[in-house]
């Protein structure tokens, strides 16, 4: 029987940064490469966090495939970070694919092709056989993966909900596909956390056209409406509405249109005709007109937030202004959120606000999670995709399904299930991760040791002091300059900063008495001594940063004249 070992590089305790591993008698299998938003604690000039790749880059040759279920930041977005250090065959559906193409070119990546797959699709790679299904999210072309083992299927639903009217089938769940998979063996399920904390099936909360129509059809005036811009199904529930109504629509962002102009291509969706508004005819003095400002992550309250407080040079805002927030909050964007939220009530326009409890996101709710647990009937059930509470509650569904707490697995990120001969033989194999925190837009990989240095800034200050000394002689010839910011009350701190220009002074000297002088060491060891003696003075650890500079003042340096 084969060796089966299934762990998550990220997405477990945690909201994003998806990335699993299916390993299948040592041939490995990746399914997603997400990253996250930072929380507000976690900010510190961070753009984003994605998985650490070590264990892939150590074992690349064991590497057979690539598998990215679909369009989203938080399951296909790292992709790029990994493309750039090792090369990969990468699987995934039509428009996935056109959306990882954009991905890539922020990377440099070029020419770098990708295996296309069918929503309804049957491949072999690298001798083993892996079957695609549909579920239906909030973006055209998603899919589930399952892997065909000896001791059965593992199934990785992707994210999902069952919405039993949805016509389109660039959307639509195969439920047929699920049912059959159930009457065959299938070993482990792994299902996603992150809407299971709540009641009844998503659908059809996560439509929002009954919350907002009325606003389309009674105001003659400018509609603003934010949305996430990989929220295809909100975006074409706008469309419709505005097609319905006689609106002109104008996309604030053109990566936005790049996405719509691929879907109609591809044939998911086609834009109604005469509805979208060039940046050539959209001005401010139009009315009847729905504005659509999108972004990923917290990016679309900061475009609103500029808009807000007339900063921006496109969308100016006026008092008959109505403005739609249809991307409720979540985790890492309640800061920027709020301060959006806060300046358009100062700019006076009409506020709607489509909070997370109104409209659901388009995660399984627990039935949802019933049912496919229902459908698939597995031997071992994985809940996945979530923090650990979600996880927990995800587990709890199971056990009011009839699962013994012996079939159901919760794991960290890192750590191993192992299977031998059908049976779940381990969880005691893992591997140490760290994250890899990306630094603003020039993608540049941030360490730990910065982190804690911005951490330390942000709340402690800074100390600055520095010494000129001469080059030959070793003796003190200019300051100390101590500058202290965000540490100490300057008018209170004389005497403190005084004794740090002692101290550091006196480290100098004592060095070049014992004839140990090293312009480094000094420096360190002045830190250490300063770092005490502040914390104990002021109970703050700022940064301290020694500065001595040597001169040379020639041949005479240090002669009385």
């Amino acid at each position: 029987m084969q060796k089966i070992r299934l762990m998550a590089l990220g997405g477990l305790d945690e909201d994003g940064k998806n990335m699993y591993l299916v390993e299948i008698d040592g041939d490995i299998f990746v399914v997603d490469a997400g990253l996250k938003y930072p929380s507000e604690t976690e900010q510190l000039g961070i753009e984003y966090i994605i998985p650490d790749f070590t264990y892939l880059l150590e074992h690349k040759e064991r590497v057979k495939g690539i598998f990215i279920s679909h369009g989203h930041d938080d399951v296909m977005s790292a992709l790029g970070h990994l493309l750039t250090q090792a090369d990969f065959d990468v699987y995934a559906t039509a428009l996935t694919a056109k959306l990882l193409e954009m991905e890539f070119q922020k990377h440099k990546i070029r020419n770098k092709r990708i295996n296309i797959l069918k929503r309804n699709d049957t491949i072999k790679v690298a001798g083993h056989i892996i079957h695609t299904f549909p579920v239906m999210q909030s973006i055209a072309d998603g899919v589930g993966f399952a892997f065909e083992t000896d001791s059965g299927l593992i199934v990785y639903t992707s994210e999902f909900i069952f919405d039993y009217d949805i016509l389109n089938k660039s959307f639509s769940m195969d439920i047929n596909a699920l049912s059959e998979m159930g009457k065959d063996n299938v070993l482990v399920l792994m299902s996603e956390s992150t809407g299971s904390t709540r009641s009844g099936y998503t659908a059809p909360k996560h439509r929002i056209t009954e919350h907002i129509e009325h606003y389309f059809e009674e105001t003659e005036k400018r509609l603003i409406v934010t949305l996430y811009r990989q929220n295809l199904f909100r975006i074409m529930e706008i469309l419709e509405l505005a097609n319905k109504y006689h609106k002109k629509v104008y996309f604030y962002d053109d990566e936005h249109i790049r996405m719509l102009n691929i879907v109609d291509e591809l044939g998911y969706y086609r834009i109604p005709k005469n509805v979208i508004l060039s940046p050539k005819e959209f001005n401010n003095d139009l009315l009847d007109v729905i504005c659509i400002v999108s972004g990923s992550g917290n990016e679309v309250f900061k475009l609103m937030h500029n808009i807000a407080i007339g900063e921006d040079q496109t969308i100016e805002l006026h008092e008959h202004d109505t403005v739609i927030i249809a991307s409720p909050v979540v985790p890492g964007t309640e800061k920027d959120a709020t301060a959006m939220e806060n300046d358009l009530y100062k700019a006076g326009v009409s506020i709607v606000k489509l909070n997370a409890k109104q409209i659901l996101s388009m995660h399984a709710s627990t039935e949802d999670l019933k049912m496919m647990l229902y459908l698939i009937r597995p031997r071992y059930y994985l809940p996945i995709k979530g923090e650990y509470s979600d996880l927990v509650s995800n587990a709890d569904i199971a056990v009011e399904m009839g699962y013994t707490p012996d079939r159901i697995i919760l794991l960290d990120n890192g750590q191993f299930a192992s299977f031998e001969n059908g049976r779940l033989s381990s969880t005691g194999d893992q591997i140490e991760l760290t994250e890899t925190a990306i630094d603003s837009s020039d993608m540049r990989d941030v360490s730990g040791m910065v982190l804690k240095d911005r951490e330390k800034l942000s709340t402690d200050g800074a100390i600055i002091c520095g010494v000129v000394l001469d080059f030959n002689t070793k003796k003190v010839i200019g300051g100390p300059d101590i500058q202290s910011r965000g540490v100490i009350y300057l008018k209170d701190a004389d005497h403190i900063l005084a004794e740090i220009g002692n101290i550091l002074t006196s480290t100098i000297e004592k060095s070049v008495e014992n004839g140990t002088y090293d312009n480094m060491k000094v420096r360190m060891e002045a830190r250490e001594l300063i770092s005490r003696y502040v914390l104990k003075s002021t109970g703050k650890t700022p940064m301290i940063l020694p500065a001595i500079v040597e001169i040379n003042l020639g041949e005479n340096s240090g002669k009385e004249n």
